[in-house]
């Protein structure tokens, strides 16, 4: 669909359409421009606080298991009152290319990167990771 503008037969209304797509980012709604993969981006840094806060989970309970205060992912699950499998999953956050965590810290990540995607899988290579 293209931009564009139509006039009624009376003159009277003025119909314009832009093509746009509404998302969901880390609870807010964001517009994305179908002319460009990426999306439109703002300028300023766009802090997605849900994929924030699960990086940062993620790094406390991996710290939590290497310093030997959990012995498990089921032991830790169980003191924190969460499903096991679910923090398997965001666990994998830390095997994120050290590139993209500092950009969700900085919220500089790609307009396409939510939590819910990576939360299914990514390449564990880092360099495969890159947008």
């Amino acid at each position: 669909m293209m931009m564009g503008t139509e006039l009624s037969d009376d003159g009277k209304i003025l119909t314009v359409q832009i093509p746009m797509a509404i998302r969901k980012r880390g609870g807010r709604k964001l517009v994305m421009s179908p002319n460009t993969i990426e999306g439109w981006a703002p300028t300023r840094p766009r802090i997605d606080s849900t994929l924030l806060r699960a990086v940062i989970q993620a790094f406390a309970w991996k710290h939590q298991l290497e310093t030997g205060q959990f012995a498990t992912i089921s032991e830790l699950a169980e003191a924190r009152k969460l499903d096991r499998s679910f923090i398997s999953h965001i666990l994998r956050l830390t095997l994120l290319a050290p590139d993209l965590v500092e950009a969700i810290l900085d919220g500089r990540q790609p307009p396409t990167m939510q939590l819910q995607q990576l939360v299914r899988g990514f390449p564990v290579e880092w360099e495969r990771q890159l947008p």
